[in-house]
């Protein structure tokens, strides 16, 4: 149905709170149990090239031991798409990754990164992995992404929700409604995410051909004051009441 809308719960940073001290608490693996009761459709991961909070066995538990899709962000390198195909999550997403960055800051490079990319998401689909990109809500992107065979698009919403409430927001969220009525137009299944709050979560959520929203950090960092299943039922309603 076109009218659904997944949650797709990012762990990432419950294992950032583990490494900050070291040890196994808090455990990601918990984390993905909770959310799997508060009601996401997924969980998301993202394995960096410098491991600086979801490690490789981290991975490997999620993958054994959640009932839910898995789905592993990753840069695109012979190093990732390696584990992607031994490990055989649901789902790769793949996104840019700079070592000095704290987050992901944009989307890929898929105009200029064809080379690199074509290879890699043959390899993954062949090994039966949903591929997506995390690309910016840019019709000529989504183009080339439908041209390398990429099933599913990410939009990028970082921009939309670091701008300031007002006109500024209202043209980031064009720009993301535009993009996701191209993505259906070129048959690419479309998800968003990246920032994405409470105060933000409503108008993309409204957007009938956007299919999952990835979200993590701000329900990791609501944790903290509500629980994480109170913070991912929160999420739930507003995306569902959304919707209506």
């Amino acid at each position: 149905m076109k009218n659904v809308l997944r949650l797709g719960v990012n762990i990432d940073h419950v294992a950032t709170l583990r490494n900050a001290r070291g040890g196994a608490w808090p455990d990601p693996l918990r984390a993905a149990r909770i959310a799997c009761e508060a009601g996401a459709d997924g969980i998301t991961a993202h394995l960096r090239e410098d491991r600086r909070h979801i490690i490789d066995s981290d991975i490997a538990r999620l993958r054994a031991d959640i009932p839910l899709p898995l789905n592993l962000e990753m840069a695109v390198t012979d190093e990732m798409v390696g584990i992607a195909l031994k490990t055989r999550p649901h789902a790769a997403c793949l996104v840019p990754e700079k070592r000095e960055e704290r987050t992901t800051e944009g989307g890929l490079d898929v105009i200029g990164g064809r080379a690199r990319l074509a290879p890699a998401i043959a390899a993954l689909s062949d090994a039966g992995i949903r591929v997506s990109l995390f690309v910016e809500p840019d019709p000529r992107v989504l183009e080339t992404a439908r041209a390398l065979g990429a099933p599913v698009v990410e939009l990028h919403t970082g921009s939309y929700c670091d701008a300031a409430d007002g006109p500024a927001r209202e043209r980031e969220l064009a720009r993301i409604v535009e993009a996701a009525r191209v993505a259906e137009e070129l048959g690419l299944e479309c998800h968003a995410g990246h920032g994405l709050t409470y105060d933000t979560v409503g108008p993309v959520a409204a957007i009938e051909t956007i299919r999952e929203l990835n979200i993590g950090h701000f329900l990791v960092g609501e944790a903290v004051f509500v629980g994480l299943k109170a913070a991912i039922e929160g999420m739930r309603a507003r995306m569902n009441a959304a919707r209506r």
